[in-house]
């Protein structure tokens, strides 16, 4: 395919329209129940006689192969609201959680309440369609065409020939059987030492958001208070603190965003060690300010990582991801733990992960208003075309300072007469 990019199709069939809009929510409303399995484990791990868990790992898997899937199939104009808001339906589970702890306290009963949110996607995800997107790159063109014509109708606008778009022989013996695809496997996303760097350091935004996201839940019953509500109170601030994201990265770029709610996580957690134990809701509040910049750059990361792999491993880059950030969630517990040595081990850790997460966030390229790469070359240009920009500023600011010194120079030399 080349450096043919695919964002066209959604210029004639629309970026958010009806057909986009049913899927999106079949999947938001699984990514309640995504909220539910990962959360519900706060209060049964309160009880440790109850050795039932929820199924987290399932939900994991879920909760990464929806997130790309939603992402392909909706157009850049309207993928960052679409993508990050999918994450405020995991903080609804959230919600559900904190709720329904506290009305039932018969603990099968509150798993089997739990677990029917999952039933109606069930019922659903067997009529969900492949995305235009892996089609092509999987070399099956016909059953593209067929996928891009029903959202067309759907969406009620003209279709698109895939053939002159994207300037492809469907006549040829691609058209009938797929392509000879290479797979990938792990070793792809240290493809050069350029990348190596760029997914060392995406993996540690990864597991550091995890670590302060369920660190900050998972120490919600150690603030003081009603255990029921902190939690409940945490779940709501993620809502806010995703339509900042949305606001903030149109405006100024992803990674300033998640450099910045970093950065900002890591001040919380200082600031909850200098606070008095005594007086818990300052530190209930000063944890919700931690959750909701924790919860900004989880929530970004997701989007972040797929705009800065090509769409031959892009599942596999938020999926390794997802993998490290499952490494943090299984440490998360074991750090709310260690606050029987001393109380602020979790916030040390966490704050401390986070400045360095933060300090080499600044050192990943900018992807506000990139297309989604295709290929390797470019999800490369992403990082020559950041190195450009750097050095036209630089040379801007050098120009700049020379004009100066050339305008005060005739004065000073007029003086010196």
């Amino acid at each position: 395919m080349g450096s043919r990019h695919f964002e066209g199709i959604y210029d004639h069939v629309g970026h958010f329209g009806r057909f986009q809009r049913v899927l999106y929510f079949i999947c938001a409303f699984q990514n309640i129940s995504c909220g539910i399995h990962y959360l519900a484990s706060v209060f049964m791990g309160v009880t440790p006689h109850h050795v039932c868990r929820p199924p987290g790992n399932v939900a994991s898997g879920y909760l990464v192969v929806g997130f790309v899937y939603v992402m392909e199939f909706i157009g850049m104009k309207s993928r960052t609201w679409a993508s990050v808001h999918l994450h405020s339906f995991f903080a609804v589970g959230t919600l559900l959680v904190a709720l329904t702890g506290y009305l039932v306290r018969t603990w099968w009963l509150y798993q089997m309440i739990l677990s029917t949110v999952t039933v109606p996607f069930i019922l659903c995800c067997w009529v969900l369609p492949e995305t235009p997107f892996w089609l092509l790159s999987e070399g099956r063109y016909e059953e593209a065409q067929k996928i891009v014509d029903i959202m067309a109708k759907w969406n009620r606008a003209s279709s698109c020939k895939l053939s002159e778009l994207l300037s492809l022989d469907l006549q040829g013996p691609v058209s009938n059987s797929p392509t000879e695809v290479q797979k990938h496997n792990l070793s792809y996303l240290f493809y050069n030492w350029s990348i190596t760097k760029r997914t060392l350091t995406v993996w540690l935004i990864w597991f550091t958001g995890s670590l302060g996201f369920y660190s900050f839940s998972l120490n919600s019953v150690n603030l003081g208070g009603n255990e029921y509500l902190n939690l409940f109170l945490l779940g709501v601030v993620e809502i806010p603190a995703y339509t900042f994201v949305c606001i903030a990265m149109d405006k100024v770029g992803r990674r300033t965003v998640l450099a910045y709610s970093l950065f900002c996580s890591a001040l919380a957690c200082g600031v909850v060690m200098v606070i008095p134990q005594k007086h818990y809701i300052l530190g209930v509040v000063t944890a919700m300010v931690g959750k909701f910049a924790i919860g900004a750059a989880f929530g970004l990361i997701y989007l972040y990582t797929a705009e800065l792999y090509p769409t031959i491993v892009r599942s596999l880059a938020v999926g390794s991801g997802s993998m490290v950030c499952r490494l943090a969630s299984i440490l998360a517990p074991f750090s709310v733990d260690l606050s029987s040595i001393w109380i602020f081990i979790p916030q040390l850790f966490v704050g401390t992960m986070a400045l360095l997460s933060g300090v080499l966030t600044l050192k990943l390229p900018e992807t506000l208003g990139k297309r989604l790469a295709t290929t390797w070359e470019e999800a490369a240009k992403l990082e020559s075309e950041n190195e450009s920009k750097s050095s036209k500023l630089l040379l801007t600011t050098n120009n700049s300072g020379l004009e100066k010194t050339e305008a005060i120079t005739p004065r000073d030399s007029g003086l010196g007469e």
